[in-house]
């Protein structure tokens, strides 16, 4: 099934506004990390932890959904498919596993950082606090720029049903070549 145009630009501007503000979220993570980890402020600290824990509470889970969920309607609802480009499938696998990493590692973390910092205790070994952002921020980049670039191709898959799709046109007698012409935004 392939969605409409204004179904398809509305789905677009969700998945771009989600996954930009994941990243910026990310990027506020970052900070906030390096806030708590570089200060002799014990107040400091504890409101910067605090402050990553409401974060990572209210708004990465969501903001991590909303990408994959509308990044999925967006490959099977348009030509470039699932698993047809390579880059869409890495980026796929790659939202699915910072997604998965943001429930089960950086949410823990934080919220173990932010128990600790309100015991009165000091932070403990703050390379746990600042490695999900730096993973995650990585991560984000990379895809923007796998989904600026296009890069690798056609996947085995792909090719299979370019070669198909060839094939059934020249049988009815259409033209070959629209086969690689780009949908409009």
């Amino acid at each position: 099934m392939k969605l409409d145009r204004p179904a398809r630009r509305a789905t677009l501007v969700v998945h771009v506004a989600a996954a930009a503000g994941w990243l910026g979220l990310t990027l506020g993570l970052l900070a906030l990390a390096v806030a708590a980890i570089t200060t002799d402020s014990a107040a400091t600290t504890e409101a910067a932890v605090r402050s990553m824990k409401i974060f990572s509470d209210w708004l990465v889970l969501p903001l991590a959904l909303l990408t994959l969920a509308s990044g999925l309607v967006l490959s099977l609802g348009t030509h470039w498919g699932l698993a047809r480009h390579r880059w869409v499938y890495v980026k796929f696998w790659l939202t699915l596993a910072t997604t998965v990493a943001s429930l089960f590692a950086l949410r823990p973390g934080v919220s173990d950082a932010a128990a600790t910092v309100a015991s009165g205790a000091p932070l403990g070994d703050p390379t746990g606090l600042i490695a999900g952002p730096i993973v995650s921020l990585s991560a984000y980049v990379f895809m923007a720029a796998v989904s600026v670039l296009k890069p690798w191709g056609l996947t085995k898959r792909g090719r299979k049903q370019r070669e198909a799709s060839r094939e059934r046109r020249s049988a009815s007698g259409k033209e070959v070549d629209s086969e690689g012409a780009r949908q409009p935004a």
